[in-house]
């Protein structure tokens, strides 16, 4: 009966019995948290270090757990005894911050309002590595949501500990340590530089070749972080001799190594070409180019864009990706890959290669990429941001591109927007190659152009009359439109002479 009315009750109010139920038990775990609130005062040290892992539980299941915990005015007496406690507590009273801190930018706030950075602080100098990995989780949790919490994290004077952190044996320890260091400098170039200052570097590029997988995760995050910001920084880390060993992250079996590998290299090619060329000298491209071809996803992703940079910086840094066959595993992320973020970032990586000569353009006009692109431009299931980039990439590449029988497909499916850079190109080339000529007639090039709409006194208008102007005045009439009519008319009144 009791069941029977509250599905009523629920269903007249639009709330699910399952709803209610959360609710209730939402209620029934806050009024735990009042209760445990006293337990941490407790004369047992054993009952105040059970009552806070109860918090700390309590907290990381949800926000809304996090919130009462707060509300109940537990930081400020956590934090208070944190010092005086035994280690086992300390690492309770850690996790308590961290559960809290994860959840939002405004409850880490909360915590650094209570006072807890100092107390971290002092913890980060304890003797027992497993206090001392609590407060770096801690310290992460807080640096990771904003600017204005990492900087809190600096003021307190965690990142000099933070460095001898990572030094210490313990595996677990350097690994938050490290992920500590990459959350902090992610934000800035001058909270970047305070972890450079404090000789992160170094150390973390000591650690690249340690085979545990989840240390070199968060070294290439961190070292990645860094160098992200400006070319100096970005030096400062190549200056650690992270090359060629950071190469050999590109070829491990975890996925995870493969991408920040792959996105520190980045991260370091797209600030100049002074760095970009020291990429290519050391094997980079190559390595990021056989990475692409082996591997799926969004693990592609750092690797692809990274081509794009070294492309876009000159002549000869564009050639050197071709040269290194870097233009298929470009294509075939065109072809195979289902997220449209990646296809946009290969298309715009082959506008960067083709755009710089005719020779760059033809070497990527000949691996049959335009078809792909236009066919991806005009698609109407691809995202906005995935049309702009081919769109882009194929105007890149046709402005520069004289290699004929590639464009001469697009001439039947090119929308208007395309089609005036390909005519454009068209009209550059046929004045000045009698050959070129006379295979644009035989292959239906000029019938086509005559069948194109252009409004008077457009560009593309003046492409095609610069096209017209290439060949007799009958030529162009036989190709015309309507032109076959016209001479069955003639032929209709021609009278026979007998």
């Amino acid at each position: 009966m009791v069941k029977n009315s509250q599905q009523r009750y629920s269903s007249a109010n639009f709330i699910s019995a399952e709803h209610l139920d959360f609710l209730h038990v939402l209620i029934t775990w806050k009024s735990v948290v009042s209760l445990l609130r006293p337990l941490l005062l407790d004369v047992v040290p054993s009952v105040r270090q059970t009552a806070a892992l109860g918090l700390g539980r309590l907290a990381d299941y949800n926000v809304d757990l996090a919130e009462a915990v707060v509300k109940a005015g537990i930081l400020p007496q956590l934090v208070r005894s944190l010092p005086e406690e035994n280690r086992y507590y300390k690492k309770t009273a850690a996790f308590v911050l961290r559960a809290i801190a994860k959840h939002s930018p405004q409850l880490a706030q909360a915590v650094v309002q209570s006072g807890a950075l100092e107390t971290l602080v002092i913890c980060l100098e304890d003797f027992d590595p497993g206090v001392k990995e609590g407060a770096c989780w801690a310290f992460d949790y807080i640096a990771r949501h904003n600017p204005e919490l990492s900087q809190a994290v600096v003021e307190a004077g965690a990142v000099p500990l933070l460095v001898l952190c990572i030094q210490e044996p313990e595996i677990a320890l350097k690994r938050i340590a490290a992920s500590t260091l990459s959350d902090i400098s992610k934000h800035s170039p001058e909270l970047a530089q305070t972890v450079v200052d404090a000789g992160a570097i170094a150390h973390l590029a000591q650690m690249i070749p340690n085979p545990d997988a989840k240390l070199k995760r968060q070294v290439l995050s961190a070292l990645s972080q860094i160098a992200k910001h400006s070319v100096d920084l970005a030096e400062l880390v190549v200056e650690a001799e992270i090359f060629p060993v950071v190469l050999t992250c590109l070829k491990d079996s975890d996925e995870y190594v493969k991408k920040n590998g792959a996105t520190l290299i980045r991260e370091i090619a797209k600030h100049s070409p002074e760095l970009s060329q020291l990429i290519v000298n050391s094997g980079g491209v190559a390595a990021v180019i056989d990475c692409i071809g082996r591997c799926r996803g969004t693990v592609r992703l750092p690797g692809i864009m990274m081509l794009g940079y070294v492309a876009a910086h000159s002549e000869n840094l564009s050639m050197a990706v071709i040269v290194s066959k870097g233009i298929p595993p470009l294509c075939a992320c065109l072809i195979e890959e289902h997220e449209d973020h990646i296809k946009a970032a290969a298309a715009w990586a082959l506008g960067q290669i083709g755009r710089h000569t005719a020779e760059h353009a033809r070497h990527v006009a000949g691996a049959n990429v335009l078809p792909t692109l236009l066919d991806i431009y005009v698609d109407t299931r691809s995202s906005e941001d995935l049309k702009m980039k081919a769109k882009k990439a194929l105007k890149n590449i046709l402005q520069k591109c004289t290699h004929l029988p590639a464009l001469e497909p697009l001439l039947h499916d090119a929308p208007p927007s395309i089609m005036k850079h390909i005519i454009g190109q068209f009209s550059k080339v046929l004045p000045h190659d009698s050959k070129a000529r006379r295979l644009f007639v035989t292959t239906g090039g000029l019938k086509k152009v005559q069948e194109i709409k252009a409004d008077p006194g457009s560009l593309l208008q003046e492409y095609i009359n610069t096209i017209n102007n290439c060949y007799p005045e009958e030529i162009v009439r036989f190709y015309s439109p309507g032109y076959s009519e016209i001479l069955l008319e003639r032929v209709e009144s021609y009278q026979p002479v007998l």
